[in-house]
């Protein structure tokens, strides 16, 4: 069973991906700040990343550079309710391995999930 560590400030969310996630058979750890996500990469490596890009004490371009920097072939992928085309190469400069802009369905994220995880296994 793969961990993933989800990063998302808005409890909502973070709850909601969750549940979604665990319903698929994953364990997931949450964190609600960069703070929470980089101690929580230094614990324990997490098979997959899912990474808010603007959070309350920092950047969810941190969250990838740590997320490598203790797994480098770690996927991590990024959600944003502030899409732009300037955000996006930012976090796949930074080494996101995909790029979602909120809201979108369950469907694109479990399969992004499952995708990662099937091209870089743990």
């Amino acid at each position: 069973m793969n961990r993933i560590l989800v990063v998302e400030d808005e409890a909502d969310l973070a709850v909601t991906y969750d549940r979604l996630l665990r319903r698929q058979g994953y364990r997931v750890v949450t964190a609600a700040s960069r703070g929470e996500g980089l101690k929580a990469i230094e614990s324990a490596p997490p098979a997959l990343v899912i990474a808010d890009l603007r959070l309350p004490d920092g950047d969810g371009l941190d969250i990838i550079r740590a997320a490598h920097a203790r797994t480098p072939q770690v996927p991590v992928i990024v959600v944003t309710a502030f899409a732009s085309r300037a955000a996006r190469d930012a976090a796949l400069a930074s080494g996101a391995s995909a790029f979602l802009a909120k809201p979108f369905p369950a469907s694109a994220l479990l399969r992004l999930v499952h995708d990662e995880l099937e091209r870089y296994p743990h």
